[in-house]
């Protein structure tokens, strides 16, 4: 019996929580994946998991066994990958987490370029929002986080980007343009939610001066967890919102969208990447990181507008 080969199925249907769904990911048999976990726990003489007609869970062997084998894994795939270095031709499979707006607006358009510099590298990508369990689980997991974040995690810098108001011209013809943080009481507000912070208050702060901060209590009209949603209404002409501006340059420069309170920002704000506590980086996810982030930097360098400061960010 391969018991690496019968580590990764149990692994893969702890993670897909199934034996249909380990098959589809892995690419064999459902009876292939049944009867290789049923060998593993003959072998080891205990049942890793518990069997129904609709789900499958680990039993607290299975728990403690599936902690060790992911670490068993890692080490043989990093083993791999130190191998690999040696050679000229970059090869496997990145797997990575990333938040919805991300993904859509900064990912896909680099898939193209980034398949034709490292051909037998595959992408694969779990589009949703971090959560502090999930950043051990992949290769990569993208969060972003204020100014000051400073997580217990190994984490790496993308970018760094200011959060703009933003409205559509129509919406600014009908209704008028702020002039200061405080007009925005009277407009058509939407704001992302946060955990953090009121639901009907947006903060502003100077972009001469980040300390300066205005609190502004608004009447939204709509209040959204995610930013792509935020930014589809205001394209729309449904109201004001603060986006980053990454995110909207394009819309800037295409007229789409108007930055208005142009002396102030909604936050400075970075994407970062964390990674696993490994000591050893694959050769695949170093280049995919180092690819990310000098696209992205000289990006936004090329289409900072002339009125926001550079910001700077250390590596």
């Amino acid at each position: 019996m391969d018991r690496l080969l019968t580590m990764r199925v149990f692994q893969a249907v702890a993670d897909e929580g199934g034996f249909s769904a380990a098959a589809r990911k892995l690419d064999i048999s459902v009876p292939t994946v049944t009867r290789l976990v049923a060998d593993l726990e003959q072998h080891l003489g205990t049942r890793l998991m518990q069997r129904t007609t609709r789900s499958v869970t680990l039993t607290g062997a299975g728990e403690a066994y599936l902690d060790r084998v992911r670490r068993i894994l890692a080490e043989v795939d990093d083993a791999f990958s130190l191998a690999q270095e040696h050679t000229a031709q970059l090869s496997g499979t990145v797997r990575m987490l990333m938040p919805p707006v991300f993904a859509e607006h900064m990912l896909a358009p680099l898939i193209t370029e980034f398949h034709q510099r490292y051909p037998h590298v595959s992408i694969d990508v779990f589009v949703e929002s971090a959560t502090e369990a999930a950043q051990g689980e992949y290769d990569i997991t993208f969060l972003s986080a204020a100014e000051g974040y400073n997580a217990n995690v190994i984490a790496r810098p993308i970018i760094s980007t200011y959060g703009l108001a933003c409205a559509s011209p129509d919406y600014l013809r009908k209704f008028g343009t702020p002039r200061h943080p405080s007009d925005l009481a009277a407009h058509q507000v939407l704001l992302r939610r946060s955990l953090v912070t009121r639901g009907d208050v947006l903060h502003m702060h100077r972009i001469d001066n980040i300390q300066d901060q205005v609190p502004v209590a608004v009447k939204p009209i709509l209040v959204a967890n995610h930013t792509g949603t935020l930014l589809r209404a205001t394209l729309d002409g449904a109201g004001i919102s603060t986006q980053p501006l990454d995110l909207v340059t394009r819309h800037l420069q295409a007229g789409s969208l108007c930055h208005v309170l142009p002396e102030w920002t909604s936050g400075i704000f970075t994407l970062y990447a964390t990674l696993p506590s490994r000591k050893f980086m694959p050769a695949r996810v170093r280049a995919f990181l180092d690819f990310l982030t000098e696209h992205t930097r000289d990006s936004l360098q090329r289409t900072l507008p002339p009125d926001l400061p550079t910001l700077s960010l250390t590596q």
